[in-house]
């Protein structure tokens, strides 16, 4: 079963932080799909993982094209057909807890500036814990991150 790691954004904003959890994903070879809720977000990722990191490249790809199952990392509103081992949300965006038992890892972004997506991600830990997911909350709020705090699950 894997884990839900949930990250508290407060100093780096998504697009960096996102651009440096999916290069170390790809480093461990996992296949990822972001989740986002609306199709402006997804666009606005999409264009800003094509300038970071800027010494190097992220391959990635916008759901709805041709070669989406072949996508190492695949942005999408709905369910990946890139046979994701890692699911990252983002906005909000729905996981369960079947799907965290099916993935190496899943990662959930939020905004810690924005009460109602602080609020979002408090429900979704609560959530996920209840049904038995391990889960562990970072913060980034000291200047680096920290894990705050840890739930082992069922």
């Amino acid at each position: 079963m894997g884990e839900a790691y949930f990250y508290h954004l407060t100093r780096a904003p998504l697009e960096v932080t996102l651009a440096t959890l999916l290069g170390k994903s790809l480093q461990a070879g996992w296949q990822i799909a972001v989740r986002g809720r609306t199709d402006a977000m997804l666009e606005r990722l999409d264009e800003q993982l094509w300038l970071r990191p800027e010494d190097g490249f992220l391959p990635h790809g916008r759901a709805g094209g041709p070669h989406d199952a072949a996508q190492p990392v695949l942005l999408t509103k709905d369910q990946a057909v890139n046979d994701p081992t890692c699911l990252v949300s983002v906005e909000g965006a729905g996981v369960t807890a079947d799907e965290v038992s099916q993935m190496a890892r899943v990662m959930v972004l939020f905004d810690g500036h924005d009460d109602a997506a602080v609020q979002t991600a408090r429900e979704q830990w609560k959530a996920l814990t209840g049904a038995g997911v391990a889960a562990k909350y970072w913060s980034e709020e000291s200047g680096r991150w920290e894990m705050k705090a840890e739930s082992g699950g069922a």
